[in-house]
């Protein structure tokens, strides 16, 4: 069986952008109506799912997804709280229909109520409901909500606590993963993205999360950002500080996705972090789209690449599937359920 961690509901109908549109409006120009979610027929989301990700999915020899809402719309930036919690139980309800329309092909994954100096309350009762309501199996958590300008403490700051003990609680892993970025110097794809991978990684080396929390659980995606390609600098610095190996201090609560998208990049992930600490994504439909002309291969057509690594028969089903189903226990229950 072959499990992409990593998909995003980039497809939505458009109503849904429209009841977006309406909650911004109405935050520069009080005197107007409260908008109310978008009434999506089930014909509009199954097309918009049939047609795209699902499409994909099948053409390239995937069988099942985790699916969560569009990252870079969940903007965390926007400072209103209840616009926040209003705008993230729309999206995750979206996402859920889609999971009850295709359960043979999607599982849940929630966006998290966020604002800039918030506290983390709204975002544990949100992912509460998902998960224990909704059956929702993990949760992405943006660990800069200014979108780019990194007001927040870092994740290993007691701020972040209440939520890693629902998570722990739960027994589900949060995926790193920023929203768009308002910061001109930093593009949302090709720079914030990959500068939250790298610089969360460093927090965690840092700190001293997983001692208080030894089954917290993340996953950074993107490959990692920075971090495989400058492992013998985090080693190095590590040392100079007198901290653990990264090897030993994270490799046990983190895990890095297959986000990258030519095969080098590939090969160079799964020699230097360990096949048990990889899980197969495409993050599809996302940032790239189209294909390499030098290769005729789809940029997010990871699973070639990743065939293509060079990885002994067991390593790679653990990184196409077993790897996944340790990571996230609710899925492996729910696939389990399904008799798979």
């Amino acid at each position: 069986m072959i499990i992409d961690i990593h998909g995003h509901y980039t497809t939505a109908p458009p109503a849904h952008q429209s009841y977006r549109d309406a909650q911004l409006a109405r935050l520069e120009d009080p005197s107007l109506s409260a908008p109310a979610p978008a009434a999506i027929s089930d014909r509009a989301i199954r097309e918009s799912v049939e047609h795209h990700q699902l499409k994909v999915l099948r053409e390239r020899g995937g069988d099942f997804m985790l699916f969560s809402p569009k990252a870079s719309g969940m903007e965390h930036h926007v400072a209103d709280t209840a616009t926040a919690r209003d705008w993230a139980r729309a999206c995750n309800d979206l996402v859920a229909r889609v999971v009850s329309l295709f359960p043979e092909r999607f599982a849940a994954v929630c966006q998290l109520p966020q604002t800039p100096g918030g506290g983390v309350g709204d975002a544990v009762a949100e992912l509460r409901r998902c998960v224990t309501g909704a059956g929702f199996v993990g949760c992405n958590l943006n660990p800069d909500p200014s979108g780019g300008h990194w007001t927040s403490p870092p994740l290993t700051d007691p701020s972040w606590y209440p939520l890693y003990e629902a998570l722990c609680e739960l027994d589900v892993p949060a995926m790193i993963h920023v929203s768009s970025s308002c910061n001109p110097a930093a593009h949302t794809l090709g720079a914030h993205y990959l500068n939250a991978d790298t610089a969360v990684f460093m927090q965690l080396l840092q700190g001293d999360l997983f001692t208080r929390f030894p089954g917290l659980r993340f996953v950074i995606p993107h490959g990692g950002g920075a971090v495989p390609y400058h492992w013998g600098r985090y080693r190095g610095l590590a040392m100079r500080m007198g901290l653990s190996d990264p090897a030993e201090a994270l490799l046990g609560n983190v895990w890095f996705d297959t986000c990258v998208y030519h095969q080098d990049g590939i090969d160079l992930l799964t020699r230097v972090i360990p096949a048990a600490n990889l899980l197969f994504a495409s993050e599809m439909l996302g940032a790239v789209r189209g294909a390499d002309p030098a290769t005729g291969v789809a940029w997010d057509d990871t699973k070639k690449y990743i065939c293509a690594a060079g990885l002994a028969a067991e390593d790679l089903r653990q990184v196409l599937e077993g790897n996944a189903r340790r990571v996230y226990p609710r899925l492996d229950a729910l696939l389990t359920a399904q008799g798979r």
